[in-house]
């Protein structure tokens, strides 16, 4: 793309090379609602710079965690600094195709993320 980003509306999927699921970064956590007494389950997915492949389309992208580094995140084992995670995922392990633009749509309950042709 020479650095260009893609016009237009068109939405994208993003998923891995090989298709095998991956895990982003978030947080969570429970409060008391101070208003109401009810607890509260919060949670938010850590946005960082996006990788080569992500910028063609958005100026951020979801840090996605490389599988050897679950537990580290998840506080199982104590290694190291967790800032360190947090930055792009090799765009060469992953791949992006155009989506129809039904996604946009809440009301929409099939499978949307079927390629499409441009």
């Amino acid at each position: 793309m020479n650095g260009e980003r893609l016009a237009g509306t068109i939405p994208f999927a993003f998923g891995m090379k090989d298709d095998r699921p991956f895990a982003f970064a978030g947080l969570w956590e429970g409060w008391k609602d101070p208003a109401t007494g009810d607890w509260l389950r919060t949670f938010t997915i850590i946005t960082g710079d996006p990788n080569e492949l992500v910028a063609q389309v958005h100026t951020r992208m979801p840090v996605i965690l490389a599988e050897e580094h679950h537990a580290k995140w998840l506080g199982e084992i104590e290694d190291g600094d967790l800032k360190e995670l947090l930055k792009p995922y090799p765009a060469d392990q992953m791949k992006m195709w155009a989506v129809s633009q039904r996604v946009n749509s809440p009301k929409r309950r099939s499978t949307l993320v079927e390629p499409i042709r441009l």
